[in-house]
């Protein structure tokens, strides 16, 4: 096995690639450093942040831009340096990271929290590899270069197509929910059930919490949640004073939602005292504002997450494979990644897609 010189992806050339409008072209990766990995791409879910990017919602995008940041492959090439990790052949995944400073000068990296780096942070797509000037390119593609640090064998027990969308969905809420304390004994509440919130009740489940509480604005997805382990179900637009009927009963809520608009005060009333509330979802916006009183009456607390590092990823896969996790994903073959990406901002993922590459398509 051996990768070209070129590879192949879905490039987004300005703000209206997110409407569909991507191409599939050739591309010239970073240059291939003896650390690096060059991994051959058989899926690849589709994020949020994906369609974030590609409209420059968070900021201006260097385009051309390949998007993708839930990957699973096979290792086709490896840099010297690289070979006491991954052989040719491993089957390995690449989340929303691809580097960090990874130095002793760095308090995050040299505590295991590489994830939260402020010297060395490369996203795997549209980030700037300072040494070499270019810019990370993702998973829409055939082939994918990533420093090998941050590719993590996947467990044989785990599918590609499920381990995917863990790579960043699944270890977005996996890793605030074991830093919280999520567990038995434990009441938690999951806002929005999309990807991510899919996520956070199969992992809250999983955990073996008391009790799982999905929230959501409307009913629908009752039965869904419920078959994923929801012990109970808040309709905020739909259930009166929901948020007094259930004031106090949770400790702890991971908000997966971007909605700038979303009833905060109301979601700490939930909350017990020393409650935690721990937003995961990255709005293009601002949060709502919020009275002081209601964090100073109980005692709760604000919080955010990113991610999570190598070692998190590697230990959530491995609890995925022990506890049999299974995510809710909908395969697509690469070629229709337009199509999908439309529908994804529709709403119509159920609960993540994940694009698929086939051989023919990686000729093309």
């Amino acid at each position: 096995m051996s990768s070209p010189e070129k590879f192949h992806g879905w490039l987004g050339h300005d703000a209206t690639s997110a409407q569909g409008n991507l191409r599939w072209e050739p591309f010239t990766p970073k240059p291939f450093a003896e650390t690096d990995i060059d991994i051959k791409v058989s899926h690849c879910g589709i994020c949020g942040t994906d369609i974030h990017t590609l409209r420059s919602g968070w900021g201006p995008t260097h385009y051309p831009a390949c998007v993708g940041h839930e990957i699973v492959g096979t290792v086709v090439r490896v840099g010297s340096s690289a070979s006491s990790r991954h052989r040719i052949g491993d089957r390995v995944g690449v989340g929303a990271q691809a580097l960090s400073c990874q130095r002793g000068d760095c308090d995050e990296c040299s505590n295991g929290m590489e994830s939260y780096c402020g010297k060395g942070f490369v996203g795997t797509y549209n980030g700037q590899y300072k040494d070499s000037g270019y810019w990370s390119m993702g998973g829409y593609a055939d082939y994918v270069r990533v420093p090998a640090a941050f590719a993590i064998k996947i467990p044989d027990q785990v599918k590609s197509e499920d381990a995917a969308p863990m790579m960043c969905g699944g270890i977005t809420v996996y890793a605030p929910l074991i830093h919280n304390g999520a567990g038995p004994g434990k009441t938690v509440g999951i806002v929005g059930l999309g990807g991510l919130g899919h996520f956070g009740v199969l992992f809250a489940k999983a955990l073996g919490c008391d009790k799982v509480v999905a929230i959501s604005r409307r009913r629908n997805k009752e039965d869904d949640t419920k078959a994923m382990g929801a012990t109970d179900y808040i309709a905020t637009s739909e259930d009166e004073k929901w948020d007094k009927k259930h004031s106090r009963t949770l400790d702890l809520i991971i908000s997966t939602v971007s909605a700038p608009d979303m009833p905060l005060s109301g979601y700490l009333r939930l909350l017990k005292t020393k409650g935690q509330f721990i937003q995961v979802g990255a709005p293009e916006d601002v949060l709502p504002a919020i009275s002081a009183f209601a964090l100073i009456a109980k005692g709760c607390k604000i919080g955010g997450s990113q991610v999570g590092s190598p070692k998190e990823i590697e230990d959530m896969l491995k609890f995925a494979a022990e506890k049999g996790v299974k995510p809710w994903v909908q395969k697509i073959p690469m070629k229709q990644a337009n199509k999908a990406i439309v529908e994804m901002e529709e709403g119509k993922a159920r609960y993540r897609f994940v694009l698929e590459n086939d051989e023919a398509h990686a000729r093309l």
